[in-house]
């Protein structure tokens, strides 16, 4: 089984602090449907993925949830055509809350759409302004009424956390508000300010404040602690699901499962090369129109490999199996990967679960130093 991730590269308006691929143009729109389109059926001549069938399907962005219903149907024909899309296969679709009614959420439930990832980020009004986001704080419990009315048992909201403007207190009654909603799945995410972002220039520039990395680690302290007394499995350093919601495309991706990435800036990976389309809406669809898929290749050797392993792995709560890493890599680097996690093991920041090496709670302040550490 394979996944499917569909990158829409579109949105209304930029947020401040987005370095993800998109236009707020849609003049393009059409053109970028029809090249979408004409890649899925190409994908399958090229042998990258030797599996059709499917069992998750994402759409991405940007903001897929910009789509008309045309749009979606066109995708799903093309996708149908090529692919067999499994009959309990995960088809999740990334809303952000202004796009979102409960006309627009029976068209999603009939086209098979069966999740859904909401990008609310706040619930609080100066923060969306603050973060440039194109929805109210209304439209953020609005929205999620309604996709429990229209019957998405299935959903997922995104957080962010650590933003100057957001307290503490704040933070515990967005947690609080969250558990009382009885969300199964929540997506969150520390404030970064990344190179080249809006944000990132009005910090420089001195018209927004810096972001606090203490304050950022309090918050997420807050908020495994409140979500995990509450019955949610902590089962990814960012993701906290009730039991049986965990996100089975994400989760794919940490466990080193193969998968295809279609649309501009989309990656591929099946299991021993990735790929990446380029990051241009009109070279894409130029390509496209000359029936080339626009990508570059990276063939991983076996250490990179192993470093995708120990970097993936290690954020899930399962952690790192040292029987997988034997198998797949040898016992003399499954040895070294155990001596190399020695002094976080001593330092409290892992723990040896047998077969597994598992980061603390503390640990998981401190995931990607320690990952980069364990790197081969």
């Amino acid at each position: 089984m394979t996944g499917i991730y569909i990158h829409i590269p579109f949105c209304k308006q930029a947020c401040n602090y987005c370095n993800f691929h998109f236009s707020t143009s849609l003049r393009l729109k059409e053109e970028f449907i029809a090249a979408l389109t004409t890649e899925i059926y190409l994908s399958t001549k090229t042998g990258f993925i030797k599996d059709s069938k499917v069992q998750t399907l994402y759409f991405g962005g940007g903001t897929p949830s910009i789509l008309d219903k045309e749009d979606l149907q066109l995708i799903f024909s093309s996708l149908k055509k090529y692919f067999v899309i499994a009959d309990k296969a995960e088809i999740t679709l990334e809303a952000n809350p202004d796009d979102i009614s409960i006309e627009k959420l029976q068209l999603w439930k009939k086209l098979g759409i069966n999740r859904l990832s909401v990008g609310i980020q706040s619930f609080s009004e100066a923060e969306l302004i603050w973060m440039n986001r194109a929805h109210t704080a209304a439209d953020s419990l609005k929205c999620i009424d309604e996709i429990i009315e229209a019957g998405f048992t299935d959903f997922s909201i995104d957080l962010i956390y650590g933003s100057p403007l957001l307290s503490n207190t704040e933070w515990k009654k967005t947690i609080a508000l969250v558990i009382d909603k009885n969300i199964p799945h929540i997506s969150c995410y520390a404030l970064t300010v990344e190179p080249k972002t809006a944000l990132e220039k009005q910090i420089r520039n001195k018209t927004k404040v810096p972001v606090d990395a203490e304050k950022q680690a309090e918050q997420f302290i807050i908020l495994t602690t409140m979500l995990q007394q509450a019955g949610y499995e902590h089962y990814e350093i960012s993701n906290f699901a009730k039991p049986d919601f965990r996100s089975k495309h994400n989760s794919s991706y940490w466990q080193g499962k193969p998968y295809y990435g279609f649309g501009p800036s989309a990656h591929s990976f099946n299991g021993i090369a990735r790929r990446w389309n380029i990051a241009n809406n009109a070279l894409y669809i130029q390509s496209l129109k000359n029936n080339i898929i626009p990508f570059e290749e990276e063939q991983l050797t076996g250490v990179q490999q192993l470093n995708e392993y120990i970097m993936t792995s290690l954020r899930t709560m399962e952690g790192i199996s040292l029987d997988v890493a034997a198998e797949k890599f040898g016992e003399e680097n499954k040895n070294t990967l155990l001596l190399k996690s020695k002094k976080w093991l001593v330092d409290g920041k892992m723990i040896h679960q047998p077969p597994a090496l598992v980061l603390s709670d503390e640990g998981r302040l401190f995931a990607d130093g320690i990952a980069a550490d364990l790197f081969f």
